[in-house]
C-alpha cells in the first residue's frame, strides 16, 4: 500500500503539462498558489500517434509529425501565457516504441517542453493524484479506471492511499486494431474482445475480490463523453466540472446505443465528439466486461486525470 501526502508547492508558479496520450494530446496550463491549482487554459488535439504501429512497438513518421504539430501549438500557447515550466509526459505508445528517441529528440530541440516517458505504475500513480483532486473517494474504496489508447490503468484506493494498482497494455487503439473491423461492431468481435480481456485481466478481479471497492470512478477520456451524453439525455447541465455525473444503468443503455450504430450515426448522438467516436465503442466493451464480472454500487466521472496528477506532483 502506498500513502500519498500533499506535496509542497511554489507560490504563483505557472506550469504547462502536455499529456502525450496514444490517441489524444492534452494540454493544461495551471497556476499553483498555496497548494491550490487554478486552471488557466486547456486544449486537446487528436494526434493518434499509436495508429498503424502501436501493436508493433513503433511510432510511424507520420505519427511523429502529428505529435510535433500538436506540441508546437501547445508550446506557443504556454509561452503566450508565460508558463514558467513545461512538461511533456509520454505514456503507452511512446514507452513501448523502439524509436521513441526520435520523438523525444525533436521535442527537446523544437519546443521548451521537458519530455519524459513514464512507466505504467507511474502513470497509475499520477492518475490517482489527479482523480483525488476531483473526487471525494469514500472509505469503502473505489476502483479508478482510465482507458487510454494504449494502456488501461486500474487503481483501487481511498482518499488517502492506493491499495492496488496496475497498468495493462489493452488500450482502445490496440483493441480497435486487433478486433474492431466492422461498422457497427459485430457481436463476434465483441465476444473476441471479452475473451481477450478475460485472458488479460484476471489479476484485476483477484484484487477486486480482495479489496472489494464499491464505487467505480471513470477517469476522463471516454468517460467524459459518456457523462456528457448522459447529461444531454436527462437535461442536466454539463459544465465539465472536476466531477460529472453518470449512473450504472445509464451507462448500460448508452453502451448498447453506441455499439449498435455506425461511426456516422454515433457522431449524431448529442454529446459525442469526433475525438472519441472511434475508441468509445471498444471502451464501452471494456466497461461492459468489467460490470459483468464485478458488482459496483455506484459510478461517477472525474474530468481530472494524469495531467492534473502531474501538476499535483510538481
Amino acid at each position: 500500500m502506498v500513502e500519498y501526502k500533499p506535496l509542497p508547492s511554489i507560490m504563483n508558479e505557472r506550469i504547462a503539462v502536455a499529456d502525450m496520450g496514444t490517441n489524444t494530446f492534452l494540454l493544461v496550463i495551471a497556476e499553483k498558489n498555496g497548494g491550490q491549482l487554478k486552471t488557466i487554459y486547456q486544449d486537446r488535439i487528436a494526434t493518434k500517434i499509436g495508429k498503424g504501429g502501436i501493436n508493433n512497438g513503433l511510432l510511424t513518421e507520420a505519427a511523429i509529425d502529428r505529435a510535433m504539430m500538436a506540441l508546437k501549438q501547445f508550446d506557443q500557447k504556454a509561452k503566450e501565457l508565460k508558463a514558467t515550466k513545461s512538461f511533456a509526459i509520454g505514456t503507452s505508445a511512446i514507452r513501448n516504441a523502439r524509436n521513441q528517441e526520435a520523438l523525444l529528440t525533436r521535442i527537446k530541440s523544437d519546443t521548451d517542453f521537458v519530455p519524459s516517458v513514464i512507466s505504467g505504475d507511474e502513470e497509475a500513480d499520477l492518475i490517482y493524484r489527479g482523480v483525488r483532486l476531483a473526487i471525494s473517494i469514500p472509505p469503502s474504496k473505489a476502483l479508478i479506471i482510465d482507458i487510454g489508447g494504449g494502456s488501461v490503468e486500474f487503481i483501487i484506493a481511498d482518499a488517502h492511499q492506493v491499495f492496488w494498482k496496475r497498468s495493462f497494455e489493452i488500450g482502445g487503439q490496440r483493441l480497435i486494431e486487433l478486433f474492431h473491423h466492422h461498422d457497427p461492431i459485430e457481436p463476434d468481435e465483441v465476444q473476441r474482445i471479452y475473451q481477450y480481456l478475460s485472458e488479460k485481466l484476471e489479476p484485476l478481479f483477484i484484487a477486486l475480490e480482495k479489496w472489494k471497492p464499491r464505487l467505480l470512478i471513470g477517469s476522463s477520456g471516454s468517460f467524459d463523453t459518456l457523462s456528457e451524453i448522459y447529461c444531454d439525455q436527462h437535461a442536466i447541465p454539463y459544465n465539465n466540472k472536476p466531477e460529472t455525473p453518470l449512473t450504472l444503468d445509464a451507462f448500460k443503455l448508452i453502451s448498447q446505443l453506441v455499439k449498435a450504430k455506425t461511426r456516422a450515426e454515433r457522431l449524431q448522438i448529442k454529446g459525442m465528439i469526433e475525438l472519441r467516436v472511434d475508441m468509445i465503442v471498444v471502451g464501452c466493451c471494456l466497461i461492459d466486461y468489467l460490470l459483468n464480472r464485478y458488482t459496483f454500487q455506484d459510478l461517477t466521472v472525474s474530468s481530472y486525470s494524469l495531467k492534473e496528477g502531474v501538476l499535483d506532483s510538481k
